[in-house]
């Protein structure tokens, strides 16, 4: 169950994070409260740290569409998971069981007296220092 539910948040979170950058790039000033891409405290924070060269970059045509590029690669995710969601369900739940009877194995119990091979330092080949 929880495996399902973490692939139904993610799926959203793709969905949500690629429309979002996919359209609030394009979105004109003061259309439903928005203000410009280019226009946001953070970016004036930083225009005035680096130079205002910063804001011009920002609302260039070529950064614009490289986010909105970013945001069409988060909706392909989103879609690609909820077409395949029942085979990343089953990824997840084998996983999950393979941990789980990893974790269940109980460990053998040894007692002083078994003869045990030697186990050998991973690092006994490489040469130390001398002091």
């Amino acid at each position: 169950m929880s495996s399902r539910l973490s692939v139904v948040f993610y799926i959203i979170l793709c969905l949500e994070i690629g429309i979002v950058l996919t359209v609030l790039p394009w979105v004109p000033h003061g259309w439903l409260g928005l203000s410009d891409w280019s226009n946001n405290y953070f970016l004036l924070l930083a225009a005035h740290k680096a130079g205002y060269g910063v804001q011009r970059f920002v609302a260039s045509g070529w950064v614009r569409g490289a986010v909105s590029g970013i945001g069409i690669l988060n909706l392909g995710m989103g879609i690609w998971e909820l077409i395949n969601f029942r085979q990343t369900v089953r990824a997840l739940d084998s996983e999950q069981l393979s941990v789980e009877s990893s974790r269940q194995k109980s460990p053998e119990r040894v007692t002083a007296n078994d003869a045990q091979p030697a186990k050998a330092d991973p690092l006994s080949d490489y040469p130390r220092r001398n002091r």
